[in-house]
Formats: C-alpha cells, structure tokens, sequence
C-alpha cells in the first residue's frame, strides 16, 4: 500500500540563525529511511505526468519505485540514462513547476518529494565511490562544445557515449560554467559539481580551459581544426543594468560579478583566501529572482548587518522559487517591496546609499504582470555601502560578433531550428541561455540533449 501521507517527507537543514553565518548547505539532505518513507508516497501513475514535465525525460516512478525498495544503486542506473547531473539537479531544479508540479499527489497534498530523492539516490551513489567503465566505439567524428555550462556538459556527454570525439573549450580557469561561478556554495557545493564533471569526462570528453572562443580562437577556426559540429553553450553572462545615476560608483556590482568573486575566488573559505570583493554593513540588492536571493544571502554570509531585497513589485509577483523567499526571509534578508531605485548616492566615489521611489501597481504589462508605476513624491533613501544590481543577463556578444552566418534576436539570443538547435549557420547548433536568456539549469540541459540527438542523426543521414 502506498504511504497516504499528505505532506513530504521534511528536509533536514541547519538553523537560520547558524546557517547565515556560514557557506555550508544549507539542506543536508534525506537518510536512507526518509527517502523509503518518501518514495513510497509515490502512486506509480499509470500515466506518469511527473516525466512529461521532466525536460530531459527522466523515466520519475520508475527510480522512485526503486528507491522505495531500497535499490538506490538501481534508482541512479535508472536516473542516469536519461540525467547526467542528478546530484546538481536534485539541489537546483524548480521541480515545483515541472515534475512535482505535474505530480498528482500534488492536487490534494504535497507532491512526491521527487528533487529530494533524485539528490538522495546521487549522494548515495557518490559516498559508494563507484565508478563505471563504459564500451565505447569510437567514429573519429570531432564535435566541439563551447562553453562547461549545463547545456554543454549534456550536449558533450551524450554525443562521447555515442562515440564522437568531443572537446569543450571553457572561457574561464575551471569548467563548470554557472554551476561553478554563479550558485553559491550553500546551495551546490563546489566539490559536488567537480564530481558530476567526472561522468563526462569519464566518457571521453576532453576539456580546455582557459579559451576565449571569439578571441582566442573563432568558431571559423574550429572547422578548420577538423571538428564537424560545433554547439554553442556559451550562456547568458552579460548583465542587465539599471541605467540610473551612480551606477559606477565603487561598491556597486553585477550580481554575476559579485557572485563570480565569491566563487571563483573562494571567497566562501574563510581564511584561505581574502575575498575580492567588499561588503558594507549595510547591502542593497536590486531584483527578486534566484540570483537575487543569492547575492542577498551570500551577502549576509559575507557579514553584513544588514540585506534589503529591493524590488519594484509585490511579492505576488517575486520571480524567485518560492523555497528561496523563504530561505531568505529566515535568514534575516530585509524585503523592500513596491519600491523602484532611481539613483545610487556616492561620497568620495564610494556607495553612500540608494534612494527608491515606492511604487504601485497598474494594469499588467506585456509580461502579464502589472506594472509598476511611481508614486509621486515618495523617494526616500536607504543608507548602504555595497549595491548588487540583479536585473537578469543577456547572451554574450563575442560570438555573435564573430561567427559568419549566426543569426540573433534583437536582444542577443541565437536563433535556432526548434526541433533540432541548429542555428541558422550549418552544423552550428546551440542551446541553453544563449538561446533563450537566463533560464533553468534543466532546460538548458534538455536543450544540450536535443541538439546531440540532431548532431548524431545528422551524420548518421550522410
């Protein structure tokens, strides 16, 4: 009999008031008795719902229905033919609006905890130390993958265990893309994300570090190298500003900078290594979507006193997982709604403070949210030394810019063929936020996914 239990199995997690103070994680994760007792909540749907809103087809009540039996090796078989990341996916994933939104437990309950599991049976499998040694056939086709992201890293690893030679070439000094500069070390431990890359490069994939293409070398050059495709998983990593006065005033970063200063450069370790960048007392962050809270509570992490949320709508409207508002809040993040900044104030080219002017809402606006409008005469002015403007990101230039033939939207995106990624340049395809702007680490793996299908049928149709 399944377990008829209305509510998820609870997530064990450190206190608020410890887990602000320090960059472990903060969920720590199922035992092996909560995971049973959880997946047997699992109805094993005839139809299965659950996978429809997987974006890489995850085979859900299949794992779970082995995870209930205590198979957890079984389960990570299961998870893995069609997940290459699951440890990453089950900590980052919105499975509220995808797999467990779909969840039919979910209409008079709480859905399956299925992120919960699919990170418990990756734990799992990682503490084994188990290591698998698969038959590959190599074709002697080359493929190159731009960019370590997600969308790169899935893209590679599918078309290595199809027997293509493939080599990522990663602009930064580690791969990993926005799993290892973007998102803090509370939510995925760096350690966890270095041993996912493992799976790929276990296969076959080659890395390479340290190659700016569209400078150190174009896509042109690739070709001319011998590689037969390229996939371009470059990502969305130039960011939005506000455009007010103050904006260059020391003290004020792109959440993609300062997130990228704290990671890439340890800043999480205290002790190993002085932190490259400064936090007040007191720290303002413009946005309310995932990277938002991120730079709210890292800046909390970081010391600081004090850490406004300042967003011009309502909560209604927060574009953040809801699981993160909350992490935020109790931590000690200080929401400002309904309020817009209209400068930055500075004293002797440092951030003095912000002023905001309140807001209300009107009618919805193409988004389909209402739109802020100012409330005349309402600025007032929020005391802070370090501003972090988290407006979103766009696609990268440099590409664009260099490669013959690469067609883009207005605003930056790679325009590519829906069914198979490939962009409007022959055997160049594309995926993840360099198609379609800052996104989800899932959809941008299922885009990797789809273009190496396409990458394989396309010369197995020669």
């Amino acid at each position: 009999m399944p377990n008829m239990s209305m509510t998820k199995v609870p997530m064990p997690q450190q206190e608020p008031d410890v887990r602000n103070k320090n960059f472990e994680e903060v969920a720590t994760g199922y035992t092996a008795e909560m995971a049973i007792e959880e997946a047997t909540r699992c109805l094993n749907c005839k139809h299965k719902p659950c996978v429809s809103g997987c974006p890489v087809n995850v085979p859900i009540p299949g794992f779970i229905e082995q995870v209930a039996a205590g198979e957890f090796e079984k389960a990570y078989e299961i998870i893995t033919s069609e997940n290459a990341l699951p440890a990453i996916c089950g900590r980052v994933c919105p499975q509220e609006s995808q797999c467990e939104g779909k969840c039919v437990r979910g209409i008079k309950g709480e859905p399956v905890s299925i992120g919960r599991l699919e990170r418990f049976v990756a734990d799992y499998h990682m503490a084994q130390g188990l290591k698998s040694n698969p038959d590959i056939k190599k074709n002697g086709i080359q493929v190159a993958v731009v960019g370590s992201g997600p969308s790169g890293i899935t893209c590679a690893g599918e078309l290595a265990k199809k027997g293509y030679d493939v080599t990522i070439f990663e602009a930064l000094h580690k791969a990993g893309g926005v799993l290892s500069y973007g998102i803090p070390e509370f939510r995925l431990p760096k350690a966890l994300v270095a041993k996912e890359l493992e799976n790929v490069t276990d296969v076959g994939v080659k890395i390479e570090t340290n190659v700016v293409v569209g400078r150190s070398l174009t896509v042109d050059d690739l070709f001319e190298r011998g590689f037969k495709a390229v996939f371009l998983g470059t990502g969305a990593g130039l960011p939005n500003f506000l455009r007010i006065p103050g904006e260059n005033l020391l003290g004020v970063y792109s959440a993609n900078e300062f997130l990228t200063r704290v990671n890439l450069m340890k800043g999480y370790k205290k002790g190993e290594a002085p932190t490259p960048v400064k936090v007040g007392k007191r720290v303002a962050v413009v946005g309310a979507g995932n990277v938002a809270m991120d730079a709210a509570r890292t800046a909390k992490r970081l010391g600081a006193e004090e850490v406004y949320i300042i967003y011009r709508r309502s909560e209604e409207e927060i574009p953040a997982r809801a699981e993160e508002v909350e992490h935020a809040k109790e931590e000690g993040v200080i929401f400002k709604l309904l309020n817009n900044p209209s400068k930055i104030i500075g004293e002797d080219g440092w951030v003095k403070g912000i002023e905001v002017i309140k807001q209300q809402l009107g009618e919805p606006d193409a988004s389909g949210r209402r739109r802020p409008e100012p409330i005349e005469g309402s600025n007032y002015v929020i005391d802070v030394e370090t501003v972090v403007i988290a407006i979103g990101q766009s696609p990268n230039p440099l590409i664009r810019q260099t490669t013959e033939g690469l067609e883009t939207e207005k605003w930056g995106g790679i325009i590519v063929n829906e069914e198979t990624n490939e962009s409007t340049r022959k055997n160049v395809y594309a995926g993840g936020d360099a198609v379609t702007g800052a996104a989800t680490v899932i959809l941008a793996m299922g885009a990797g996914k789809k273009a190496a299908k396409a990458i394989d049928e396309s010369f197995q149709n020669e």
